[in-house]
């Protein structure tokens, strides 16, 4: 199932590890074009309620218009994933406990390719401002122009993992210095002039890291996501799952050790809905190792390429569960 303009990664995978059932409530944490909403209700049934959750006000409306059908069996709101309790609460739905809630991390594919949200590198009189949320007051621009050469480097290291961060930052630096950079071909040809020449030959385009990095700065991407996942799997009811798809090894990594230290390592059966081994997790993991597109997904939607899916189900522990 897609939706025009809009293709949904791992969209059996989220379905398989989610098990959506009739009556069931979900919560879809970064809603986007609704695609892998609507996948959900249809699977669920009528009965079913669903909850959609994204910054970009263009994201919701979207979201609006490809769940338009389903009528009060789906509410949109806005705010960013690691302030769901307050949304919710606000929403009037504070006490829901959700069956199964799904993040999807990362740029949205409508976000990439409209040239004035500036997220991408493809189209050179793109804006530098990678913001998902347009309100907010900080551009990319406003960080390539304004951070000091030190934490320019330390950006494209941390959140790029950009080998040539240190030279990068300078040749910004030295750039703005006579004329700021405004566009996404400006920063690209300052990239391309800092990497020596047999690093750009190698795979992938040369800034994609550089991209990558202020964008996660720009929208805070990392540093609330652990909080984030914890405070989902609270709202989940015992047996709930939760489904979290990213795309790049610094999400991933945040995925792995949060959903590790939940599991405290309980070696119960999935099916039980409380755990007996005595380490009393909140969670149990589904996926031991991430569950990546298959090859056919991946020649059709190449943006698909790097996703990795881990899930989880809520437990209850003796004392819990009493």
């Amino acid at each position: 199932m897609t939706l025009a303009g809009h293709v949904p990664v791992l969209l059996d995978e989220v379905l398989r590890y989610l098990e959506p059932a009739p009556r069931g409530r979900y919560l879809d944490a970064t809603v986007g074009g609704g695609g892998h909403a609507r996948a959900i209700l249809a699977a669920a049934g009528e009965d079913a309620f669903l909850v959609g959750l994204d910054r970009d006000p263009e994201a919701r409306r979207r979201a609006e218009r490809a769940l338009q059908g389903a009528g009060g069996r789906v509410r949109i709101l806005a705010g960013r994933y690691e302030e769901l309790d307050a949304i919710l609460e606000a929403a009037g739905l504070g006490d829901t406990r959700f069956d199964g809630i799904l993040f999807d991390l990362g740029v949205s594919s409508f976000q990439v390719d409209e040239a004035r949200r500036g997220f991408t590198y493809q189209d050179p009189s793109a804006p530098l401002d990678m913001r998902m949320d347009p309100s907010q007051p900080t551009t990319a621009a406003d960080l390539v122009n304004g951070l000091s050469l030190h934490d320019l480097a330390r950006v494209f290291k941390e959140y790029g993992e950009e080998r040539w961060a240190a030279r990068i930052a300078r040749f910004v630096v030295e750039r703005r210095r006579r004329r700021p950079l405004a566009t996404a071909g400006d920063l690209v040809e300052v990239v391309k002039a800092a990497v020596p020449a047999a690093a750009r030959r190698e795979a992938g385009h040369p800034a994609r890291r550089v991209f990558q990095a202020l964008r996660i700065a720009v929208n805070g991407e990392l540093e609330r996501l652990d909080g984030a996942l914890r405070a989902a799997v609270r709202r989940l009811r015992p047996g709930g799952r939760l489904v979290v798809i990213s795309f790049h090894s610094l999400e991933d990594r945040i995925v792995k050790e949060t959903f590790r230290e939940l599991a405290l390592g309980c070696i119960c059966p999935p099916e039980l809905p409380v755990c007996s081994c005595g380490r009393n997790p909140e969670v149990r993991l589904l996926t031991r190792t991430p569950v990546v597109p298959a090859a056919e997904e991946r020649e059709r939607n190449p943006r698909a390429r790097s996703a990795r899916l881990r899930a989880a189900a809520r437990v209850l522990g003796p004392q819990e569960a009493e």
